[in-house]
């Protein structure tokens, strides 16, 4: 495999945000890419018009540059092959589609849609598979021209189809699945390769576009196995040498175990959606990797520059891949315990703005009680919008103590403790985590009261929870006058109680 031949892309349709099994597509592609020394091009594939949004190319570009993807040629980095948008493109797809309907391998389809509905209707109602069935069948070429002509008359304007050879098969051996085979009586009949509005369809404008790029290899999802028998069809017409085909396995919910649907909104299946959460970029990138892939050994947390040296495409999985949200969480909370504090504390802030926890412009002295607020729950946060949630008992006045809380200060011991830090943390003039501590001690030395029965009813009238981080540094972040009033709170329950 010669290295300067390596060639792949990935080829986004600007029709909303990069998809899971999207991001995946295009990582494989990158990573091949870069182990062989090959190029990894970008190319967007917007001829459907109808579906194209807005933004759709810049969003998805955006967030592969997010994930950490860089190309060599696309539609903002140029290169020797575009154009890279295949609306761009109309003009090296018209001769050719010219030359198929000349040879005669393709040919103008008059066929209305109302026609098109009925006949799958009657091939329904008769037990057949829906396919198009050749319009023009039993005419001769003088009968064939005069019904072109009565329906150019009628002002329609035709698509134009592919004539499928018959009972051809078209195999292929492909890097993940292995040998794969279509015969061609079964794909559903002449397909169109040219739409009404004058744009080629996909699986006709692939092909061309794959050729006169040099891609060698195409690494795609599973459901692109039915396309690759038409696809070959049209490199076997032009006398072209088609690319090395790899399908990667479907995505199916670790819950459900059904396909990875975009219509299903109990899993967020988009990069954008987990940027705004406050997932971390490289983890995204290892725990979508994962996702078909799989490395030698045990390990799963690598850096991008292990994964380039260690991608093997023979390591794609035929089975199914699990996406499973909760170990994302963990991955993503392996990469926030390593990550710089300076990065934790950027996206994190941004949470608490977007939660209302924090004014929007906050001051310094704001910043850095939130810093402080950040840094305690940093281990314990797998995504950075967890913070709003985790730490809401700075931000909210608890409600009335209960259940398993209230039982753990219901002994004789609680209120001593509790009247004990009153008295002492009203006396500091430094309320800070170093002296906090130096109380709690001083507490136990005077009490001999130590352990759960010193600890949990400090933390439980403060904050009123059970578990959390680091007490000393809790209390000075909730601050003096609200650990004040949630003590002498707490300490008014237990006498009623």
């Amino acid at each position: 495999m010669a290295n300067n031949a390596i060639r792949v892309r990935y080829a986004p349709s600007p029709t909303g945000h990069l998809h899971i099994g999207n991001a995946r597509t295009a990582i494989f592609n990158y990573l091949f890419a870069r182990h062989n020394k090959g190029k990894f091009i970008i190319r967007i594939e917007d001829t459907d018009t109808k579906r194209n949004v807005s933004d759709g190319e810049k969003s998805q570009l955006d967030n592969l540059k997010w994930l950490g993807l860089d190309w060599d040629e696309g539609p903002d980095v140029g290169g020797d092959y575009g154009p890279y948008r295949q609306s761009e493109r109309k003009d090296i797809y018209t001769p050719l589609i010219q030359q198929l309907i000349d040879e005669g391998k393709a040919y103008e389809s008059y066929r209305t849609e109302e026609q098109l509905t009925a006949d799958r209707d009657a091939q329904k109602a008769r037990g057949e598979m829906p396919h198009y069935e050749y319009e023009y069948a039993g005419m001769t070429e003088d009968e064939k021209q005069q019904a072109i002509a009565d329906a150019k008359a009628k002002g329609l304007k035709p698509v134009i189809r592919f004539r499928v050879p018959k009972n051809h098969d078209y195999a292929w051996d492909d890097i993940v699945k292995g040998k794969v085979s279509f015969n061609s009586d079964t794909i559903g009949g002449d397909f169109v390769i040219r739409k009404r509005d004058g744009m080629p369809t996909y699986n006709f404008a692939v092909v061309v576009d794959d050729h006169e790029m040099k891609i060698s290899h195409v690494f795609r999802g599973d459901d692109h196995v039915a396309n690759t028998p038409k696809q070959l069809m049209i490199y076997e017409a032009f006398g072209w040498q088609a690319p090395k085909f790899g399908h990667m396995s479907l995505i199916i919910s670790a819950d459900t175990g059904k396909k990875l649907s975009k219509r299903d909104e109990s899993v967020l299946q988009f990069i954008e959606q987990y940027r705004k959460l406050g997932y971390l970029p490289d983890a995204m990138f290892n725990f979508i990797l994962l996702l078909g892939w799989s490395p030698v050994g045990e390990d799963e947390i690598f850096t991008k520059k292990e994964f380039i040296k260690m991608y093997d495409e023979t390591r794609l999985s035929k089975s199914p891949a699990k996406f499973d949200s909760k170990k994302l969480e963990w991955i993503n909370n392996q990469y926030v315990k390593e990550a710089d504090n300076s990065t934790i504390m950027d996206l994190a802030l941004r949470q608490l703005i977007a939660g209302g926890n924090i004014p929007e412009n906050p001051d310094n002295k704001t910043i850095e009680w939130a810093r402080q607020l950040i840094m305690l729950y940093k281990r314990e946060m797998s995504y950075m919008a967890q913070i709003n949630d985790m730490a809401s008992v700075f931000f909210q006045e608890p409600d009335e103590i209960d259940g398993d809380a209230l039982a753990e200060i219901s002994n004789d011991t609680a209120p001593v403790v509790l009247h004990e830090f009153l008295d002492r943390i009203q006396k500091l003039t430094i309320f800070d985590s170093v002296e906090i501590l130096k109380t709690i001690k001083a507490i136990q030395k005077d009490t001999k009261i130590k352990g759960r029965q010193l600890w949990m009813p400090i933390r439980i009238a403060v904050t009123h929870e059970m578990h959390g981080p680091e007490l000393p540094e809790s209390v000075e972040l909730v601050g003096k006058q609200k650990a004040i009033e949630h003590i002498k709170q707490t300490l008014a329950q237990i006498d009623k109680a």
